[in-house]
């Protein structure tokens, strides 16, 4: 049976204009066709290809050889090409873009934007993607606590913090803890994992362990200080959010990133300001 939506074995049952109709071996009725300027010169009849069915911008059945970034119920990140009033399109690797509809959409795409997406066959037998994939992440995962990993920001709680598909497989959190600066949905992460939780479920940190964030805070601390003139209007006491506002960083991150440029005589700290310290210079 020829499949939508996945790649198969197929045999080249006879070969025109164009191009191959390919099928089951047995079955020379229901073929499909591999447009001619895909199908390889040294092809012949009663060859085996394996190709990717999909449907073509008539939607009718078509095979390809070129190999999509998913086939049926694998995971995937995609650009947005083009926005429309029915929902967006993607680019899968083939000619015709993939349609995502708005009923799909889990947060609001632009184009250029990336998503997190799961390929289905829709009720008119039409392929679509979909940025619902919370049920397709698996645990355990093969990971432990302190593993370095990768994966992409699939969903952004204001509750638990950024759900993560790590290895586009498996589940993935950044607690809100950790959840500092500017993220959204589609971004690709690198992370440490913090915690293996009971059921196999990962927490992450995209921080570094904290001797190494430290250095790297102070220094973007440092830099910020020295765009504004070298003077902040304000200290390590002012308000958590202020300090994420101007910052990317909770408010004791701030605080042990100042003091580390403070040892170093970097800075000097006054009652309502941070300043570069210009003797040290």
């Amino acid at each position: 049976m020829i499949e939508l939506g996945k790649t198969q074995e197929l045999v080249v049952h006879r070969i025109n204009e164009h191009g191959g109709f390919l099928g089951e071996p047995d079955d020379r009725k229901n073929v499909v066709l591999l447009p001619g300027k895909q199908l390889p010169k040294e092809v012949k009849e009663g060859d085996t290809l394996s190709v990717f069915i999909y449907r073509d911008s008539q939607d009718r059945l078509i095979a390809t050889v070129n190999k999509p970034a998913m086939e049926l119920g694998q995971i995937a990140r995609l650009k947005v090409v083009s926005v429309s009033k029915i929902g967006a399109f993607l680019d899968w690797g083939l000619e015709k873009d993939l349609f995502l509809p708005f009923k799909e959409q889990t947060s609001k795409v632009r184009r250029d934007d990336h998503c997190v997406v799961t390929l289905y066959i829709d009720k008119s037998d039409r392929l679509c993607a979909s940025m619902k994939v919370y049920d397709l992440m698996i645990s355990p995962s093969p990971y432990k606590t302190g593993d370095q990993v990768k994966g992409a920001i699939y969903q952004i709680s204001e509750t638990i913090g950024a759900l993560v598909a790590v290895d586009m497989r498996y589940h993935g959190l950044i607690p809100l803890k950790e959840l500092f600066g500017e993220h959204h949905v589609g971004d690709m992460v690198d992370a440490r994992v913090t915690k293996v939780r009971e059921d196999g479920r990962l927490n992450l940190s995209i921080r570094e362990k904290s001797y190494r964030q430290m250095d790297m805070d102070a220094d973007v601390v440092y830099e910020k200080i020295q765009k504004r003139g070298g003077h902040l209007p304000f200290n390590d006491k002012a308000a958590p959010m202020i300090i994420e506002r101007e910052f990317g960083l909770s408010k004791n991150a701030f605080k042990r990133a100042v003091g580390r440029l403070l040892k170093a005589g970097k800075i000097t700290i006054s009652e309502n300001s941070i300043d570069i310290n210009i003797n040290k210079n």
